[in-house]
């Protein structure tokens, strides 16, 4: 294999987007399936899963990810959910990779997030842990390492993620630990993404775009495909579609070597 594709997708636990009332838009996975279908690509990373329960509950086995996995028979799968908070607030959780060659090595790394109080519907609250996971797979005889992440919305709760830099730091020090193409992928909820780009710059990671906006409630670019110097981006996209919040974000890679 020459070069490969990369899916890269909030899906918000299958709910769809309605402009008059965006929260109020119903569930629809196999929207969200024939969305993820579309962009046939070889690696799918995708963020809030499933829906979060009342008072933490993660039902096992998690139902989105159940079926998302009989909906891509012919992908190989790891899915997470964050560490259980009675906290959790009832949104997206939960991480998935999919990947159409065999996933190994797998691994869930917790991000803990900073005691910041903030209002909820009358209720102070604090935010719970985000979550990183990882994979390994062998693409064109390559060993690629696959991060996939969502981290907390500082900038929802009247913060910066500049004056909060511990989970991106974490995240940074897992990527740094690899000799291998590596690739990360993620919402990562910086409204000024600049800053996001400029460190992991510093790193060696570089992302595959920063112009399109990938976010329909606020025009941020949210979501990143960070890759270091052993893959080259030879074509992305920001392809609008109403199965999420998010837009899809896809990037062809061909290794550098």
């Amino acid at each position: 294999m020459s070069s490969f594709r990369v899916l890269q997708f909030n899906m918000q636990f299958g709910q769809g987007w309605d402009d008059a009332y965006p929260d109020l838009a119903p569930v629809d996975l196999e929207q969200t399936i024939a969305a993820i279908r579309q962009v046939d690509a070889d690696i799918i990373l995708l963020q809030e899963v499933e829906h979060a329960e009342p008072n933490g509950v993660q039902i096992g086995p998690p139902p989105n990810f159940t079926r998302l996995k009989a909906a891509l028979a012919d992908y190989d799968s790891y899915f997470s959910y964050p560490k259980p908070d009675p906290r959790e607030l009832p949104f997206g959780i939960g991480l998935a990779i999919f990947s159409r060659s065999k996933l190994f090595d797998t691994r869930r790394i917790d991000l803990p997030s900073p005691p910041l109080e903030f209002n909820f519907n009358g209720e102070m609250k604090t935010p719970t842990d985000r979550l990183l996971i990882g994979a390994k797979t062998t693409i064109g005889g390559h060993t690629v390492q696959l991060f996939n992440t969502h981290l907390l919305a500082f900038f929802m709760l009247k913060s910066s993620s500049q004056d909060h830099p511990e989970q991106r730091e974490m995240v940074l020090a897992e990527m740094k630990q690899t000799t291998l193409p590596t690739l990360l992928c993620g919402d990562f909820n910086v409204s000024d993404h600049n800053k996001l780009i400029e460190q992991f710059a510093s790193k060696g990671f570089q992302t595959a775009q920063t112009r399109q906006i990938t976010w329909r409630r606020m025009p941020y670019v949210l979501d990143h495909v960070f890759h270091n110097r052993q893959l080259r981006a030879i074509k992305h996209a920001v392809i609008p579609t109403m199965a999420s919040d998010h837009h899809l974000l896809t990037v062809d890679f061909e290794f550098a070597d």
